[in-house]
């Protein structure tokens, strides 16, 4: 979403009388700058306010007003204020905890209610109390667009070469696949990542492409949501699922330029249920290696936190990093895991429904390209609106491997072990394997070589 997108939903939202507007995020400079511009536009003055510098006046950015500084002595003084604007409040929603503070809040947000004010709560977790939840209105500052990183890459080309000459090697198509890569990133991580780049470098070139997707692994290891497994590294490969690979293979065409000119989406994914130790992890890798995407693993158990909210926010920033790597494939291990408790009660606070309808809101209404495959072992925990189609392209059931699957399952494994599979009798060990799992397949050659 571009700044004009996001500046037209905060003038919407302050020309309906919202006065109170929470914006949770860590780029609190983008924050400023977003709303000094809607300021602009709706010719409404803008104060800003943190416990360092008390409130000020946005033509008085210099100017420290300490007698401000306190958290009800601010809010005191907006509700003396004669007349309408614009505050922001910096990492303010902690103050809400001490009762004078909450009741004058609540006090001057009542009266905005009435007119154009509105106070922007910013700061990386805001937990408002249950009687201000209500008034407020909630807006996700989405990841800068296209329009926001091309104005970054220009600036920052222009602001290194106030002081030295560089050199800039991109054609308009390496240009457009580096703002594509840029996708994903703040803006502060975007203007680094392409300074470093430069710096590193003493141009910017192509390579700039791959030490911004770099970057990007990077911050998905740190964190600790998602695995990652790179292209280069999947040479993992499948026996037998003799349905799957014919349907891959139609299906690959849905992420080609033909596709989307006939308005066709992408594959959105496919659901593997079945018996436990016959490749549905394994299946999941082959997909990517099959479409040479990078693999991304989402475990749901790591989606839990004990403290209210966490759990949501997790699975946002999950589908976040996810979709910053796009196109690529996102596995979710044994999902009936983590939605266990969706069909019943509210045993963990509803956090399991809400995480549960987060997560098929998103996968119907993606726009990035994210293939996603979900494996389980028992179809029967799954809730009903999961199965359902537009959720998935299609279910397989992945049952016990028959005589040909099992013959490919025993050459793939000693082939893996350097082994000549014809120095083996494997029509009589294809036989007495009847009944074997692929994973008890491997284990009992592995423990006979």
């Amino acid at each position: 979403m571009s700044v004009s997108s996001s500046a037209h939903d905060i003038k919407a939202l302050l020309l309906s009388f919202h006065p109170v507007i929470v914006m949770e995020t860590i780029e609190e400079e983008r924050v400023r700058t977003l709303l000094f511009s809607v300021a602009g536009q709706v010719r409404l003055p803008f104060f800003e306010w943190s416990v360092v510098r008390g409130l000020t006046r946005a033509e008085e950015t210099e100017t420290f007003h300490r007698v401000t500084a306190s958290p009800l002595s601010a809010i005191q003084h907006i509700s003396q204020l004669s007349i309408e604007g614009i505050f922001l409040l910096k990492d303010f929603s902690t103050h809400l905890e001490e009762a004078t503070v909450a009741r004058q809040f609540r006090d001057v947000a009542n009266r905005f209610l009435k007119s154009r004010s509105t106070i922007v709560l910013t700061g990386p977790s805001v937990c408002l109390p249950h009687e201000i939840e209500p008034i407020a209105v909630r807006y996700q500052l989405q990841l800068p667009g296209h329009e926001e990183l091309a104005r970054v890459l220009d600036h920052v080309v222009q602001s290194l070469g106030k002081t030295t000459r560089w050199d800039i090697h991109l054609t308009i198509k390496e240009r457009e696949e580096l703002l594509r890569a840029l996708q994903g990133l703040t803006l502060n991580q975007a203007r680094q990542a392409v300074a470093q780049a430069i710096l590193e470098d003493g141009k910017l070139t192509s390579l700039a492409i791959q030490k911004v997707h770099e970057r990007k692994v990077q911050a998905i290891r740190e964190g600790g949501l998602l695995e990652y497994y790179p292209v280069e590294d999947n040479r993992y490969e499948l026996g037998g699922f003799t349905g799957l690979k014919q349907w891959l293979q139609r299906a690959a065409v849905g992420f080609t330029k033909e596709a989307r000119a006939l308005n066709l989406h992408p594959p959105r994914g496919v659901l593997l249920v079945g018996v436990q130790g016959c490749g549905k992890s394994l299946a999941a890798k082959a997909i990517a290696r099959e479409w040479k995407l990078p693999l991304l693993k989402l475990d749901m158990a790591r989606l839990y936190d004990k403290y209210i909210g966490e759990t949501e926010k997790n699975l946002h920033k999950a589908i976040s990093l996810a979709e910053s790597v796009a196109p690529a494939v996102l596995w979710l291990d044994e999902i009936e895991k983590g939605l266990a408790s969706t069909g019943g009660g509210d045993g963990d606070g509803g956090v399991s429904r809400r995480i549960f309808g987060s997560f098929l809101t998103w996968l119907q209404e993606k726009k990035q390209d994210i293939f996603v495959v979900a494996t389980a072992n028992n179809l029967s925990s799954l809730p009903p609106e999961l199965l359902r189609k537009g959720r998935f392209d299609e279910i397989f059931f992945v049952d016990l491997p028959n005589e040909d699957e099992r013959h490919a399952i025993l050459k793939i494994h000693l082939a893996l072990r350097k082994q000549d599979p014809r120095a083996f009798d494997l029509t009589h060990i294809v036989s007495v394997c009847d009944g074997f799992s692929g994973a008890e397949i491997e284990q009992a050659l592995v423990g006979s070589l």
